[in-house]
């Protein structure tokens, strides 16, 4: 069954090299913008009042995937599905930002981690009723190596 996605923003960043973006937009302090298509402006409505987005978005410069992968913040090789790895199957990304502001269709946001031009696929509100876990294990990433 073919999965058709429709892009309904870009992604606008400082970034332009993969090697120089952040690991996580929680690390991240770089600003950032969303320029939502004009077809799709009305469900930004009441936007402006939350503090977080979820930003998912397509990893457009990716062209392979590994199933094991060596993430950034270890040095041992793990499941990529254990990891935020971005060489995904389905080159998915997922982004929690500080929104800052809405002008009309431009959503100005910190904690950029992706490529400018990125094609965005979709805009959550981040809320933490629904998304912050009080028991969680973190696997491999609490018992790391301190790189």
């Amino acid at each position: 069954m073919p999965i058709l996605l429709q892009p309904i923003g870009v992604i606008h960043t400082p970034f332009t090299d993969p090697t120089q973006t952040p690991i996580q937009a929680s690390r991240s302090t770089a600003l950032g913008h969303v320029e939502v298509f004009p077809e799709f402006v009305e469900g930004l409505q009441d936007i402006e009042d939350l503090s977080h987005l979820i930003l998912l978005y397509v990893l457009h410069r990716q062209s392979a995937y590994a199933l094991r992968v060596q993430p950034f913040l270890d040095d041992r090789l793990h499941g990529v599905f254990a990891t935020r790895y971005p060489q995904r199957p389905n080159f998915i990304g997922l982004s929690i930002v500080h929104l800052l502001a809405r002008h009309e269709h431009v959503l100005e946001f910190e904690g950029a981690d992706m490529l400018d031009g990125t094609p965005l696929i979709d805009i959550k509100p981040y809320v933490p009723e629904f998304d912050v876990r009080a028991d969680v294990r973190l696997g491999w990433y609490g018992t790391r190596s301190k790189l």
